[in-house]
């Protein structure tokens, strides 16, 4: 039993070497969506404490991402919530994709499915209230331009002629 407990010390101990690569992206002023939109000062606190960590190239890492295996399952949420939802490439997606993105983000608001339980469990200021999450939405609505409608009809249109 001490021969097992020994060894998976070891592997434990090990496995604090192995890490995956954290991201740490310089901000593009021609993609990032705080540079490009100017918010106000509130909801630029807002995104960067409530999104930016898990919908951006540069993530605040905490004490705890330096834990193995904590720190893989952090780069893992951070790539996925990249592919979902990626501020600091805003300005690198068609029209389309954006007012997606933003009514998207909209309704994760209104169902207050954003940010994640987890997350807020260990990010005191990501814990938004009703208020908060009403400028954020206000915001969000702001950037819509109704082109992610044309682009579902075009697609739509272009399925009933195939």
């Amino acid at each position: 039993m001490k021969k097992v407990l020994y060894i998976l010390a070891a592997i434990i101990i090990l496995a604090q070497f192995i890490r995956p690569a954290r991201i740490a992206e310089p901000v593009d002023p021609d993609a990032d969506l705080i540079a490009l939109t100017h918010p106000s000062a509130e909801v630029e606190h807002l995104l960067r404490v409530a999104c930016y960590d898990c919908h951006s190239g540069q993530p605040r890492y905490p004490w705890y991402a330096n834990i193995t295996p904590v720190n893989w399952m952090l780069a893992r949420h951070i790539e996925e919530g990249r592919e979902d939802f990626d501020a600091s490439t805003w300005g690198k997606v068609e029209n389309w994709s954006r007012d997606h993105q933003a009514k998207e983000s909209m309704e994760m608001m209104d169902e207050k499915e954003m940010p994640l339980a987890g997350y807020m469990w260990m990010h005191a200021d990501a814990r938004l209230d009703d208020a908060q999450r009403q400028v954020l939405r206000n915001f969000f609505e702001s950037l819509r331009d109704g082109s992610w409608e044309a682009e579902k009809a075009r697609r739509k249109a272009q399925k009933e002629h195939e």
